[in-house]
Parts: C-alpha cells; structure tokens; sequence
C-alpha cells in the first residue's frame, strides 16, 4: 500500500500547492491516486489553517476527498496538538457527522488509548503511530487496543539522510514481532531512504508534503502527486 500523506500540520506558507481549503485536499488527493496512491491520509484544517477536528470541518474535508477520489480510503490525524486535551479530543470524535476510514493515533502523547477507544467505539479502524526517539512502542505494548488496530504507523524521526535507514531498521526491531500490519514511513530527509528500507523489506509506506518537499534529486516537489509518482518509481525497482 502506498498511502499519500496531503498536508499535515503545515502551512501553505511552507509549498505554493499545500492543500488546505477542502476542494484543494479533493484536487490533491484525486491527482495523487491517479499517480499511484491507494490510500489517502489528511489534516483537516479550521478558517485559520491550523489542524482541527471539529466536526464540520471534518466532514468537509471528506466529503470532499472521497467525491474526487471515490473508493479510496481517507483517514484523518488525531494529533494532540488538534485539541487543548484529550478530552476534547474525545469529544469531538464523538460529534463527527462524517467518519474516516481510519484514523491516527500517537501512542507517545498523553491519552492515546482513550482516544482510540473512542474511534472503535464508532468503527473508525486506528492507525497506531509509534515515533522513533519516543517511548511511544512501550505504551502501545501495554494497550488494551493493541490486537485491534488497522495498522502501526512506524515514523523514523530521524531526518537525515545518512542515519534515517538505520534508524527505521531500529524501529522495525524494537517494534517485533508487530500485532498489526506495518506502514513505515520517514520526514524531511529521511524520507526518502526509510521510502527505500519500506520497499525492500515488503511494508506498505507513505509519501506526500506532510512528509517532505522535495523529490529524491532534492528538487522541490510541484505538489502531493509528483512525490508520489516518484514513490511510485522508486518502489518498481527496490521491491523487484
């Protein structure tokens, strides 16, 4: 699986094509399926730009995605950051009009098994997100949830070159023997390299602006799609 990653917490001051508004997050995604995306991760973002889950927005940003991109999975972040606590964060899943697919979590922040519990409750699959450089595989070790999650979100912190494959390699050990299906993934310029590890070692990985900005020459990415196709690329040759 590659899963295209359409904006994260950034802001379009950082990419002249970060999407943001929902028709943008609909053009993104639609263009980034047609290069070979199968799944679509997004930030839904409030009037002022910053990560939200209230429910309107919410519902927005999907209803938009899965118009332009019928039949493709869509989920959202639950980042801490997208609510002052975590029982905010609770109550705004539990308001959603409009429910994702699947949904992160980050088992290194404050309240990760409650707000996954709130997701399953309304049948919301979990994206379980465990950083490299966090005690986030110890915590999720511990979940209750554990056995019930879509997937784990392996996320190599390390955004160097040179030390992010040995570094998402450390990940992947501490990390077995994994309860669900492995997505791994890296940012900045790590991304690429953990891109390369994902493919030899047969995981699913993602791609898109959350992650990085630029392609594996260095230029900077036009948009989400470009990067995936340069996934795409990539992928043919290191999973042969």
């Amino acid at each position: 699986m590659l899963q295209v990653c359409l904006n994260g917490a950034r802001s379009p001051r950082e990419h002249f094509h970060l999407p943001v508004r929902p028709e943008e997050l609909a053009k993104a995604a639609a263009d980034a399926v047609a290069a070979g995306a199968t799944d679509v991760h997004l930030h839904p973002k409030s009037a002022d730009g910053t990560d939200t889950l209230d429910p309107h927005a919410v519902a927005a940003a999907l209803r938009a995605v899965r118009a332009a991109a019928p039949g493709v999975s869509v989920g959202v972040t639950t980042g801490a950051w997208t609510a002052p606590d975590t029982a905010s964060r609770v109550r705004a899943i539990k308001a959603w009009t409009l429910l994702p697919d699947h949904a992160s979590v980050n088992w290194h922040e404050p309240g990760a098994d409650e707000v996954a519990a709130a997701l399953l409750e309304r049948g919301v699959g979990v994206e379980a997100g465990i950083f490299s450089g966090t005690d986030g595989d110890h915590h999720f070790k511990l979940s209750p949830h554990r056995g019930r999650v879509l997937r784990v979100l392996a996320e190599v912190t390390d955004v160097t070159a040179s030390g992010a494959a040995a570094t998402a390699e450390a990940l992947l050990g501490r990390l077995h023997p994994a309860s669900a299906p492995i997505l791994l993934h890296g940012e900045g310029a790590g991304a690429w390299p953990v891109l390369r590890v994902a493919a030899r070692r047969g995981f699913s990985t993602r791609i898109g602006l959350e992650d990085t900005l630029v392609l594996p020459d260095g230029q900077i990415a036009t948009d989400n799609a470009e990067l995936v196709a340069a996934a795409e690329a990539i992928l043919a040759v290191e999973s042969r």
